[in-house]
């Protein structure tokens, strides 16, 4: 059964504003138990039509269904575990950048927020299992296996020829093939 789950969320494509509307639903039914229409549209500063709209691409997708009886909004069962897999790309991204990279947390906020729905369960994964790592005591053997991981990484991606990074934005080319 966990294998069909795994395989159903990997077909769920979402574009940035799908994520929102599942995210909302999902706040406002943990803070007030329901979620209509009129507080999604609200919360998000749209017209309801929009919502319903919204609504009705991604109970086609079978993310969100109305509560029986009522025309209030709930995730699936589907539509929740998007929820999860999100929120835990959110908060690993927004570490990440905050933390490893030192981000501005507005601008680590920001950038977690345009990725979370673009993060695929292995990308997911290794970061997760990369910060775990990194987080370890100095002693652990696994932390010496990454920090001489890093200490010896090579990419296919030569920076050694860019003063800076605003001169490596300037070289790039529309080389479609490269990717």
């Amino acid at each position: 059964m966990v294998s069909n789950k795994k395989s159903k969320r990997n077909e769920v494509e979402l574009s940035h504003s799908m994520t929102h509307y599942l995210l909302v639903i999902h706040d406002l039914k943990e803070k007030k138990g329901y979620a209509r229409v009129t507080d999604i549209s609200k919360v998000l500063n749209i017209t309801k039509g929009s919502v319903s709209i919204a609504a009705s691409g991604l109970k086609k997708k079978e993310l969100i269904e109305e509560e029986e009886g009522t025309k209030f909004l709930r995730l699936t069962e589907l539509g929740h575990d998007e929820v999860h897999l999100i929120l835990s790309s959110r908060a690993l991204l927004f570490s990440f950048f905050k933390d490893f990279l030192k981000v501005k947390e507005k601008y680590a906020k920001e950038a977690a927020c345009l990725m979370e729905h673009l993060t695929n369960h292995e990308v997911r994964e290794k970061l997760f299992y990369f910060m775990k790592t990194i987080s370890l005591s100095d002693k652990d053997p696994k932390k010496k296996k990454i920090i001489n991981d890093i200490k010896n990484f090579e990419s296919s991606l030569d920076l050694t020829q860019h003063k800076s990074a605003l001169e490596f934005i300037d070289k790039q080319t529309s080389d479609f093939e490269k990717w």
